[in-house]
């Protein structure tokens, strides 16, 4: 009999794990629960969740709570009695009174390789900080921030040149395949669960639009990796007055070189490209995009907005 599972998933990087749960005959998937439609656009209108959309194309019953913990929710999932909870970028904590209902407990998707990177934004804080190699787990839940115990994890490079986008999707098919994988062997009583060393856990906290923000004073590498980290959100930007008026200006790909200048200041600007000077190096912007406008290469960039050498940006 396959075994009856409820998802709880609301953004992109949970859509896999559904679709993988969904195309098994060893899992029912008996409803969702998802976090409420939230204003998108400019318009703002009422948008669906990634997950939302599959439920609805599947058929699934559907469950939008404001909150994990109201009360209306814990007895609709106790009414439909799951054997097993699955959980994947669904956005808040549950409560006790949901992680005990199912007979195999909750068990959790997460983009990183636990105790590591707990929190909201494993992946971008990966590439932040320079991390060569990170993965998916695959976990019990607990009442804490991803402190639950490990069931399996699987482990992979991050590329040199490979965006949070990029890595994102990786990461999303291989915690989806790693799940399929794990449920069967976990609820037949095969895994034993590990638990995480606490001592050796670091904290991946939500991204904030400001942490985009470029400061020239960083070195050039860590520059590139928080264009790389931060694409497609929030972006690695600057404020920089263009013909009189102040613009937000996006960088999408760039190359450490070796330079020298005072942080901020360009170092050329022509048909060959445009160089920054950081704090130790310089970024050799590759593609760019004024606010409003498209993404751009650096000469695309100079033909339309001319920028002197030794100019200073901040």
């Amino acid at each position: 009999m396959p075994l009856r599972i409820l998802f709880m998933g609301t953004a992109e990087l949970a859509r896999a794990s559904l679709r993988a749960l969904l195309a098994s005959p060893l899992f029912d998937v008996a409803a969702v629960v998802t976090q409420p439609d939230r204003p998108k656009g400019r318009e703002l209108k009422p948008q669906p969740s990634p997950v939302k959309k599959i439920a609805v194309e599947a058929g699934l019953p559907l469950l939008q709570p404001e909150r994990a913990r109201d009360a209306a929710l814990i007895s609709s999932v106790a009414a439909l009695a799951p054997d097993l909870i699955v959980v994947a970028a669904y956005g808040q904590l549950l409560p006790a009174s949901i992680l005990d209902l199912p007979r195999f407990g909750c068990v959790n998707v997460h983009a990183s390789l636990l105790p590591k990177y707990r929190g909201a934004a494993p992946i971008q804080w990966a590439i932040l900080n320079d991390e060569q190699e990170t993965g998916v787990t695959i976990m019990k839940m607990s009442a804490g921030l991803d402190t639950g115990d490990i069931l399996t994890q699987k482990a992979t490079q991050i590329g040199p040149e490979e965006t949070a986008a990029q890595l994102h999707e990786r990461l999303a098919m291989l915690g989806a395949e790693l799940l399929v994988g794990t449920l069967p062997a976990y609820v037949a009583g095969a895994i034993r669960p590990k638990p995480q060393d606490n001592a050796a856990a670091t904290h991946a906290r939500k991204i904030a639009r400001e942490d985009g923000r470029i400061d020239w004073s960083d070195t050039a590498a860590a520059l590139r990796n928080q264009i790389r980290a931060f694409t497609p959100w929030p972006g690695a930007y600057i404020d920089l007055t263009i013909r009189g008026k102040p613009r937000l200006v996006k960088f999408w790909a760039a190359a450490v070189e070796p330079a020298q200048g005072q942080p901020g200041q360009v170092l050329q600007a022509d048909a060959n490209g445009l160089v920054i000077a950081c704090g130790s190096d310089a970024l050799r912007v590759q593609l760019l995009q004024v606010e409003g406008g498209r993404k751009m290469t650096a000469a695309e960039f100079l033909a339309g907005h001319p920028v002197a050498v030794t100019e200073l940006w901040k």
